[in-house]
């Protein structure tokens, strides 16, 4: 892990694959509906190379039939909801990791790619959300992640500058995002994309575990 001098007032993260493990209830998710709409499932690394972008963005690379891309939403998000709850976990060590962070004075906030009421169903869920003064979903903010204006609207709402901000994600989208604000970037190694594809992104930080994250903060 690289140890640039940093001076952090904030730290904001991603969710899906970053504070809670959604790998499962996603797959299965973009399974059932590819199956239903399109008649077959696609191969598992086709369903889940875009994740980390709004569902519209990924639905696209599955058909070019825009009524179809619809219904794949529509199904999707009527599995998934259904076995959301069974299915996500909270990582290992996220809260000791947030409770840590707050007690170094760290202002805390998520943005994510996913809507706002699901988001803040799964912190609530793990009993996470009360660590968080701001939650940027996807329909909170009319750019998305790779860009980095719902990262830069995240700094702005905790009252941070992007380069006293880390974000901390753990897909490609979010260390472009993070990098195009200019805030440092920590790689989530424990999430759904390997290290080689978040290492090309030139994070500031790569982090095996959630541990690594508070270190960060005592830099």
């Amino acid at each position: 892990m690289k140890t640039p001098a940093l001076s952090l007032r904030g730290v904001l993260f991603d969710l899906d694959g970053t504070l809670l493990d959604t790998h499962e209830a996603i797959l299965v998710s973009m399974r059932h509906a590819t199956r239903e709409v399109l008649g077959a499932a696609l191969p598992d690394d086709v369903l889940m190379r875009k994740v980390g972008q709004p569902l519209e963005a990924q639905m696209v690379d599955f058909t070019d039939d825009v009524e179809k891309q619809k219904e794949l939403l529509d199904v999707y998000r009527a599995y998934n909801h259904r076995v959301h709850d069974e299915l996500v976990q909270a990582f290992p060590g996220t809260r000791e990791m947030l409770e840590a962070l707050r007690g170094a004075g760290m202002r805390l906030g998520v943005v994510t790619s996913k809507r706002h009421w699901l988001a803040s169903h799964g912190l609530e869920l793990f009993g996470l959300d009360g660590f968080f003064s701001v939650l940027i979903g996807s329909d909170d903010f009319p750019e998305h992640k790779p860009a980095p204006g719902p990262v830069l609207h995240g700094c702005r709402q905790l009252g941070v500058d992007p380069e006293s901000c880390l974000y901390v994600g753990d897909s490609p989208f979010d260390i472009q995002a993070g990098n195009g604000a200019g805030c440092p970037t920590a790689a989530a190694l424990w999430g759904m994309f390997p290290r080689s594809v978040l290492a090309r992104e030139n994070p500031t930080f790569l982090c095996t575990t959630r541990s690594d994250v508070v270190s960060i903060a005592d830099l």
